[in-house]
């Protein structure tokens, strides 16, 4: 945009300068993204749950001790429970990663977007395909 003058507005070529400079970055940010990992516990720390950087389960740890009251629904509540926390722990990581990318002043304004629509994107992030399905199951 150009001023009355005719001259580029100063503040825009900085943060076109800034974009250009986020661009460049981002295969360094992308792998940095590949490498992440989130981790999730059951309320009562018997089950950990890992995820890769796609929100995959990666790795499970079931504490032994889950197995002396054997309870198989008891035992997948505690998977689910882990599951979505270690889902919020990677989209939580990759937002801190991509957050670094762009200017500040692009950052503040996503963010007073989402705190705008209720955080309802924040939501859907961290449902699990689990929930997912088994809400289409109601519907079969």
């Amino acid at each position: 945009m150009s001023s009355p003058s005719g001259r580029v507005n100063p503040a825009l070529i900085g943060m076109l300068e800034q974009i250009k400079k986020a661009t460049e970055e981002l295969p360094k940010a992308s792998k940095r993204m590949m490498q992440l990992t989130g981790v999730g516990w059951s309320p009562d720390k018997l089950v950990k749950v890992v995820v890769g950087p796609r929100g995959q389960l990666a790795d499970i740890d079931i504490d032994p001790r889950v197995f002396r009251k054997p309870d198989a629904a008891a035992l997948q509540a505690a998977i689910m429970a882990a599951s979505r926390e270690a889902v919020i722990d990677i989209n939580k990581q990759r937002e801190e990663v991509m957050s670094g990318q762009f200017p500040a002043d692009l950052t503040s304004l996503q963010h007073e977007m989402r705190s705008n629509e209720s955080d309802t994107i924040g939501k859907l992030m961290n449902r699990l395909d689990a929930d997912i399905y088994e809400e289409g199951k109601e519907d079969r």
